[in-house]
């Protein structure tokens, strides 16, 4: 077993290395994702299980959530035992390549520019369709402010799911640990819906989804101040960082989910903007609480100015965990 003063370091350099390749190649359709695996396992559970009284279904979504993030933790760590048997090497790469498929930088930054493309040349209809790609809202007849605020929340939200909390376990437990984060994401994003046919099957999967994403959140939204804080200093963007923590800490919490409303509120703090309001699902208004005050109106160049802010936030949140792994190693020893 590689000690902690080993251990830290090696795990703070194939988590960048993971970094440098999402970066180039990010997700390639031709290769199988471990997320689109997870998803089949999950469908498949699903079906056999979500039957029955609303008590059964609620045991059987405690199992389902048991079954799959453990097997996913499960086979993670078997796979990386096994090829790092065969050469040390082939576990590192292994182990590289598992965790550059739980982020997601390349893949979130290029569907924000795919809406802003077409919405800065005026065409609406086109930034509609690239909007419909990344949410579940109705998109037709959007305006301006509308496709920019989806991609923005869009954006900010997924900062979190995509890339620091993916971040944030495999600096803790390297590739099992953060597949088995993308595990319980998953649930969350098919299980995880307060409705009739979820309401008690998604139960453990909501839950735990909000309490593996709760420090993550709150971290993310600390990083994405201080992002906003070096880029307005450094003159790359006009950001309103002075008051943004005060004001995303009494704005975050109004947000229908304990933790998405932490990078949404900060990054509407930061732009000046009022994300949140009605959207419409399938014809059916959907009313959520507003964050941020409406100081600009919503435009294309905002969408540009979040994914600069998603950059410099997960950078920053790299750089401080860098620190924090590089002290871990030298004082742990130490201790123990």
């Amino acid at each position: 077993m590689m000690p902690f003063s080993d251990y830290f370091p090696a795990m703070l350099v194939w988590v960048t290395v993971a970094i440098v390749i999402d970066l180039i190649v990010g997700d390639p359709r031709s290769l199988p994702h471990p997320v689109v695996i997870i998803g089949r396992a999950i469908s498949a559970l699903e079906k056999r299980w979500n039957q029955g009284a609303a008590k059964r279904r609620w045991r059987l979504g405690f199992l389902l959530t048991a079954v799959i993030v453990l097997g996913t933790f499960g086979v993670a760590w078997l796979v990386l035992a096994l090829l790092s048997a065969l050469h040390p090497w082939l576990g590192v790469v292994a182990e590289i390549g598992l965790l550059a498929t739980t982020l997601a930088i390349k893949g979130l930054a290029e569907a924000g520019r795919a809406i802003a493309v077409p919405l800065a040349k005026g065409d609406l209809p086109a930034a509609r369709q690239a909007l419909a790609m990344i949410v579940g809202r109705d998109t037709q007849g959007l305006d301006e402010a509308g496709i920019t605020r989806g991609a923005v929340e869009t954006v900010a939200e997924n900062t979190v799911d995509g890339i620091t909390a993916p971040l944030f376990f495999a600096l803790i437990g390297g590739a099992p640990l953060a597949l088995a984060y993308k595990a319980v994401n998953t649930l969350d994003s098919m299980v995880g819906y307060r409705n009739a046919r979820y309401n008690a099957f998604g139960y453990a999967s909501a839950r735990l989804d909000d309490v593996a994403n709760w420090l993550p959140a709150r971290l993310t939204a600390l990083c994405l101040w201080l992002a906003g804080l070096l880029l307005s200093v450094s003159g790359v963007l006009r950001l309103r960082w002075r008051g943004a923590l005060r004001d995303t800490c009494r704005e975050a919490p109004r947000h229908p989910s304990p933790n998405a409303g932490w990078p949404e509120a900060m990054v509407a703090c930061l732009l000046g903007v009022q994300l949140g309001g009605t959207n419409f699902y399938q014809g059916v208004a959907s009313h959520r609480a507003t964050l941020g005050e409406p100081l600009e109106a919503l435009h294309v160049a905002h969408i540009d100015a979040t994914i600069r802010l998603m950059h410099g936030g997960w950078m920053l949140f790299m750089w401080l965990s860098a620190v924090l792994m590089v002290g871990l190693s030298l004082i742990l020893p130490r201790l123990l």
